[in-house]
C-alpha cells in the first residue's frame, strides 16, 4: 500500500512538473510574441519561426488565451488587422486562427470581398475532409448569420454552381468510412452518365457528388479507373461534355489529386501569387505539403523552398528572413 501510495506521489509530482514547464514556456513564448509585436526589448528571429513552425494548433490556440491574460490584448485580432499588408502577420494569423473560422472567412472573402474568386471555393470544398467541411458551414452561419450555400447560389453561375452545391451537400455524410462496394456501382453509374447519350448526364453526376462525401468520391475514382482503365478526368475531355465538363474536370482533379491542383496554383503567375504560396503552405502543412513540393518539382525542376526565397528575397524588408524562415520550416516539416 505504501508502495502504490509512493508511486502515485511521484506520478503526481511528475505531472505536476510536466504542467509547469508547458506553463513556462507559454510564458515564454507570449513574452517572444510581445516583444516583436510591440518593438520592447530585442529578440531572436529564429525564436519567433521556431514559436509558428514548431507550435501545433492546440498550442497556438492556448498560447493566445495565455497572451490575453498576461497582456490584456486580443493577438489574433490584432494579427487580423495587420495582416493585409504585412506577410509575417498574415502567416501568423493563418496559423493561430482555428481552421474552419479561418476557411469559412477564406469563402465569405472569396464571394464577397470584390471579385468573385472561385479558386479558393473550389479549394475548400475539394480538399478538405467532409467532417471539415461540415464545421466551416457551421462556422460560416455562426459568424456572418447567413448560409454557405445560399451565398454560393447567388454568387456563383454555371456548372460550378451546380457541382460545388454538390460538393458542400456531401459532408452531410462525413461519418462514413469508404464502401468499396458502393463505389464500383457508383463508378459504373458515372460511366453511363458519360456514356449513353449524345451529351452527359449532369443530373446524375451531380446527384452522385451530392451523396457521397469526399473519401468515398475518391473510391469511385479510384474504382472508375480500375473498370475502365482510365482516369475519369480523361473521360471528361472530350468535346461532348461541354462547359460543364471543363468545370467538372477541375473540381474532380482537386478532389483526386490536391498535391497537383495545389502545385498548378503556385505555378500560375497571378497577381495575388505571395498569397496564394503563403495560403498553400501554411494551411497544407502537416497534411499534404511535402507532397506539393514533389508536385511542383516534377514540373518545374524547382523547390517550394526556392520559390520562398525568390519571392521573399527584399533585403529591405526586415521580416522577410523571419517569413522565409517560418516557410521553409512547414515545408520541411
Amino acid at each position: 500500500m505504501a508502495s502504490s501510495s509512493l508511486a502515485y506521489s511521484e506520478a503526481s509530482l511528475e505531472m505536476g512538473s510536466s504542467s509547469t514547464q508547458t506553463s513556462r514556456q507559454y510564458e515564454q513564448d507570449c513574452h517572444i510574441l510581445h516583444c516583436y509585436f510591440s518593438g520592447n526589448g530585442a529578440i531572436s528571429n529564429q525564436k519567433l519561426v521556431q514559436i509558428f513552425v514548431n507550435r501545433d494548433s492546440n498550442t497556438l490556440k492556448l498560447l493566445r488565451q495565455t497572451y490575453s491574460v498576461r497582456y490584456g490584448r486580443d493577438l489574433l485580432q490584432f494579427m487580423s488587422n495587420a495582416q493585409r499588408n504585412n506577410s509575417l502577420a498574415r502567416i501568423a494569423y493563418l496559423r493561430m486562427v482555428e481552421p474552419h473560422e479561418r476557411d469559412a472567412q477564406m469563402i465569405r472573402h472569396s464571394l464577397f470581398g470584390g471579385s468573385l474568386n472561385l479558386n479558393i471555393i473550389i479549394e475548400v470544398a475539394c480538399t478538405r475532409p467532409s467532417s471539415e467541411l461540415l464545421q466551416i458551414k457551421h462556422a460560416y452561419q455562426s459568424r456572418y448569420n447567413s448560409d454557405l450555400e445560399k451565398d454560393l447560389t447567388m454568387r456563383v453561375n454555371g456548372g460550378f454552381k451546380e457541382i460545388l452545391l454538390a460538393v458542400l451537400k456531401s459532408c452531410r455524410n462525413y461519418g462514413c468510412k469508404a464502401d468499396m462496394s458502393l463505389a464500383m456501382c457508383d463508378a459504373k453509374t458515372l460511366y453511363e452518365a458519360m456514356e449513353s447519350g449524345k451529351s452527359i448526364d449532369q443530373k446524375t453526376i451531380t446527384s452522385v457528388l451530392s451523396q457521397r462525401n469526399i473519401g468515398q468520391v475518391r473510391a469511385i475514382l479510384s474504382s472508375y479507373k480500375q473498370l475502365y482503365g482510365h482516369e475519369f478526368g480523361k473521360s471528361i475531355k472530350r468535346s461532348k461534355c461541354g462547359q460543364f465538363g471543363k468545370e467538372l474536370r477541375v473540381v474532380i482533379r482537386c478532389i483526386q489529386h490536391p498535391e497537383k491542383f495545389f502545385a498548378k496554383q503556385l505555378r500560375m503567375k497571378n497577381a495575388d501569387g505571395r498569397e496564394i504560396l503563403i495560403r498553400t503552405v501554411v494551411t497544407r502543412s502537416g497534411i499534404d505539403i511535402k507532397g506539393i513540393n514533389r508536385a511542383f518539382v516534377a514540373k518545374t525542376g524547382s523547390s517550394l523552398e526556392n520559390l520562398v526565397m525568390r519571392e521573399f528575397n527584399n533585403s529591405k524588408d526586415k521580416t522577410n528572413d523571419i517569413v522565409v524562415g517560418i516557410l521553409v520550416g512547414l515545408i520541411k516539416g
